[in-house]
């Protein structure tokens, strides 16, 4: 007796229908048999109606948008099959066919027996001792080629260098000797947070398979988490009769029936799973299941080694590209702790609000001493001085923003907290101040420059701001802004702070107070502070 049952997907709506009557009805109204209150559906949508022990058909009842099944609008009634799915407005029904008849076919007796879990290294072991056993020579030739072409793929995956190379030889292999199986797929945990991603896939050359996803749409998540979480080996002879499994969506909107998963386990550590399924239940695997499971649990021990070296050469050349980008804000001590303590998902700081102290540094006079330069030597000059004074900056631990023409914007307090950041921005100031009349006093250029630097400190929100072409490591915020006022107001060859920076110093004894001044922009008095070296 066929049983038919509907998988209901609406939105985030995702349940198993039963229909029991001969006729059954759809629609937006309570009384029928599939009760659907979604947009799109009408009073009386559709109905379904047997024929026979095992053929349906559905009817469009007058709807107004109309019943699909697959991709083809039904203008009259419609027989439909197990894996079809039928659209009504924005809903879907994924039609669910399981025959119970005594007569159909069993595999491996039992429904548990259908199903093979074993432990990966057992199975490496019992392997090699059950093909040991075998009395035929054509077992023990068997046994012999399949060894040689571990070795071989063993040497082969040592010069691999990519992925692709990777799976190209572990296809060839299963390909020759798992002749069950249709379709083999890799999947690895790339950034080590458990979430599996398909990375390569491939579909034997005599297949009947047409199309092959490239979204991997038909690898089975569940039975690929499993294997994965609990570091099993799984071979399944008829997935659409194991209740374990026969549900999932994959599985049927593909129409599995045989699959086989084994982990890919590099010590003690499982980096990803070898995935292959076919759509023939594979009845043979009732005398040589677990043998051809061993199998491919020891080709997926090798291929795990390789997998690991390919992700160690992808962690260090994306650590690099990270490295070369962030050296170009931080000190290259911060920039070390950031990559050790793993701050950078996707290489990059995301935005968050941080207790910072943001400096504004440029150059006095700058307008007309670039009148007397060319721009070649304006370059030249800006090159050189802002090098010197970003020492400074990264001598305690700041952070550059940017370079504004002649101004350098840098800020202490992220991305790593530094409690004491108001302490470090004025020493980095000070340090600048006397690392530019030292270069002065050995002419570092054609006449003397000056600095006017501002501090202020406050909460602002600091990370990687821009678009997917191009990203800024910045930040943001009414603190940045007063930082950038203050400036205009500093003598030459000095520094200011705003009240906020004063009252986080330790000490305070090299500031005196000029008074308060109002700024565009900021609706306040704001109190302002001044470095000693040149008191009036």
């Amino acid at each position: 007796m066929t049983e038919l049952k509907l998988r209901l997907k609406e939105g985030s709506t995702d349940k198993i229908v039963k229909v029991h009557q001969d006729v059954f009805t759809i629609g937006r109204l309570p009384e029928c048999d599939l009760y659907l209150p979604f947009g799109g559906i009408s009073r009386y949508h559709a109905r379904l109606v047997k024929k026979s022990d095992d053929v349906w058909i559905i009817e469009d009842l007058g709807s107004k948008n109309g019943t699909h099944v697959n991709d083809t609008m039904i203008t009259g009634p419609q027989e439909f099959h197990h894996g079809d799915v039928i659209w009504l407005g924005n809903v879907s029904l994924l039609v669910i066919l399981n025959d119970h008849s005594p007569q159909a076919p069993k595999l491996f007796g039992d429904g548990e027996q259908r199903t093979i879990l074993r432990n990966v290294k057992q199975l490496q072991q019992s392997w090699i001792e059950a093909e040991g056993k075998e009395g035929s020579d054509s077992n023990k030739d068997k046994t012999i080629a399949r060894l040689k072409d571990l070795v071989d793929i063993a040497k082969n995956l040592s010069a691999a260098a990519s992925i692709e190379e990777i799976f190209s030889q572990v296809q060839k292999v299963v390909f020759r000797y798992l002749n069950s199986i249709d379709r083999l797929a890799l999947l690895i945990d790339v950034k080590g947070c458990s979430k599996l991603e398909l990375m390569s896939a491939g579909v034997r050359v005599t297949s009947s398979e047409k199309n092959l996803s490239a979204d991997g749409s038909w690898v089975s998540r569940s039975i690929c988490q499993k294997v994965f979480e609990e570091k099993i080996a799984i071979q399944i002879a008829d997935a659409q009769s194991d209740e374990r499994f026969a549900s999932e969506y994959s599985i049927l909107i593909n129409d599995i029936r045989s699959a086989m998963a084994v982990p890919l386990w590099d010590e003690n550590k499982v980096v990803g799973v070898l995935y292959a399924d076919a759509h023939l239940s594979s009845y043979h695997w009732e005398e040589e299941g677990e043998q051809e499971l061993s199998f491919f649990s020891a080709l997926a021990n090798i291929v795990a080694s390789s997998v690991q070296r390919w992700l160690l050469a992808e962690k260090l050349k994306n650590e690099e590209v990270i490295r070369q980008r962030l050296e170009r804000y931080h000190s290259p001590a911060v920039v070390q702790q950031l990559i050790e303590v793993g701050a950078l998902p996707d290489g990059r700081l995301p935005p968050q609000e941080s207790e910072i102290s943001i400096l504004f540094a440029d150059i006095v006079g700058f307008t007309a001493i670039s009148e007397r330069m060319t721009p070649t030597q304006i370059a030249e000059m800006l090159n050189h001085l802002f090098e010197e004074m970003l020492q400074e900056v990264f001598a305690y631990g700041g952070t550059l923003d940017k370079y504004i023409g002649d101004c350098i914007m840098a800020f202490f307090g992220a991305p790593e907290q530094q409690p004491d950041h108001a302490e470090r921005a004025v020493a980095a100031a000070q340090g600048m101040l006397i690392r530019l009349e030292h270069l002065n006093a050995n002419n570092f250029w054609q006449e003397p420059l000056q600095l006017r630097i501002a501090i202020n400190s406050g909460k602002a929100v600091v990370g990687d701001v821009g678009s997917s072409q191009r990203v800024e490591y910045t930040a943001l915020g009414a603190t940045i802004n007063l930082a950038s006022r203050l400036e205009s107001i500093c003598p030459p060859g000095e520094c200011v702070v705003s009240e906020a920076t004063y009252q986080l110093l330790n000490s305070n004894s090299a500031f005196y107070e000029m008074g308060e001044y109002r700024f565009k922009g900021i609706d306040r008095l704001v109190k302002v502070y001044q470095t000693k070296m040149h008191q009036p």
